[in-house]
């Protein structure tokens, strides 16, 4: 069995590991660590987990070395604390954004502040199993990736690896609530979140940075708040080469994904559901992706959706877990979402 232990365990990504870790029939949950809640049973937090569980939390200081530590932490604190979360397992899982980006001069222009340990930033390696598999065996410290830069490097890897992007990509991304964290201020109460489309970010929004980074092409992305609680869903606008139709586009998907088990094509000719919708992914590992063509116009917008908390968060972190483990890929994440919801 693998031993794993959460920190900051409170949250909404933290309370989806405990979801997963406990249902994964090849993990020890042997602890769930919160700064305030010391002492009180997980379930009283997150009541999903009632009678799945007598897991209490616990304080980060009472912590005993585990086989993998899962860090749901906050940006620009993790970093600083990180060579004590390295003492404590073999294995560390970073769900924060301070180890995503690797130029420390992007890191302060998206995050407001120096990097402060940048030494360790070539020791991480990137969280996709997609496309990072093979480092990922034998990985000890593991960065994942953003939900909606997750959604986006799934859906224009392909298309950059094959040459076919010209120019600046164009990324459209609305998000459910549940994105902006459990301790959310004012702006995400029901009053003023309810039947609301708020533009949160019309420029630089932190997940552009990542998605330029996998793709080697400039990204402009606006992100919008949505009335829903889970999902992220993606339009990425983009200027394809010459002689490039839906033929190849669709083999370059083809040929990336064909024996992935959590990325899904979809390509529906007609109904409500041929075009990625978050809606029925919520709870799964999936991420749906599809495009529709503007061949006058030499363009195509390619749609991709997930759940925020589960691919976009703790299920790609329990996926690489998987991975490196040398456990299925797919254990623990056999959910296959719910429809109708």
């Amino acid at each position: 069995m693998i031993q794993a232990a959460v920190v900051g365990a409170a949250g909404y990504i933290g309370g989806e590991l405990l979801r997963l870790l406990i249902n994964h029939p090849g993990v020890e949950l042997v602890a769930a660590t919160s700064r305030t809640l010391r002492g009180r049973p997980v379930d009283t937090v997150h009541p999903n987990l009632r009678g799945r569980t007598r897991l209490t939390f616990s304080a980060e200081e009472q912590l005993d070395r585990c086989d993998v530590l899962f860090l749901a932490t906050p940006h620009r604190e993790t970093m600083r604390r990180m060579p004590d979360f390295l003492a404590k397992a073999g294995v560390v899982i970073d769900l924060s954004g301070d180890f995503r980006l690797r130029d420390t001069d992007v890191y302060e222009h998206y995050y407001g502040a120096p990097h402060e340990a940048h030494d360790l930033l070539p020791t991480f390696t990137r969280g996709i199993p997609e496309f990072d598999r093979e480092q990922l065996r034998v990985a000890d410290r593991i960065s994942v990736p953003g939900c909606m830069a997750n959604a986006g490097i799934l859906a224009l890897t392909p298309l950059a690896e094959g040459g076919l992007i010209r120019g600046d990509i164009m990324v459209d991304a609305r998000t459910g609530s549940s994105g902006s964290g459990a301790k959310a201020g004012s702006e995400n109460l029901h009053a003023e979140r309810s039947g609301a489309l708020r533009v949160f970010a019309p420029t630089r929004h932190r997940h552009e940075a990542e998605i330029s980074q996998a793709t080697k092409h400039t990204v402009r992305m606006t992100a919008t708040g949505v009335e829903a609680v889970r999902g992220v869903q993606l339009l990425c606008r983009v200027a394809l080469g010459d002689g490039v139709d839906a033929r190849v586009i669709r083999a370059r998907y083809r040929a990336a994904y064909a024996d992935e088990p959590f990325v899904r094509i979809v390509a529906a000719k007609r109904g409500m559901h041929r075009f990625p919708d978050a809606k029925i992914l919520s709870g799964s590992n999936f991420c749906d992706i599809g495009f529709a063509l503007d061949e006058g116009a030499s363009t195509v917008t390619v749609i991709a959706a997930l759940d925020n908390l589960v691919k976009g968060g703790a299920g790609n972190a329990v996926q690489c877990m998987n991975v490196r483990f040398g456990e299925p890929e797919h254990r623990g994440l056999e959910f296959t979402g719910l429809h109708p919801n």
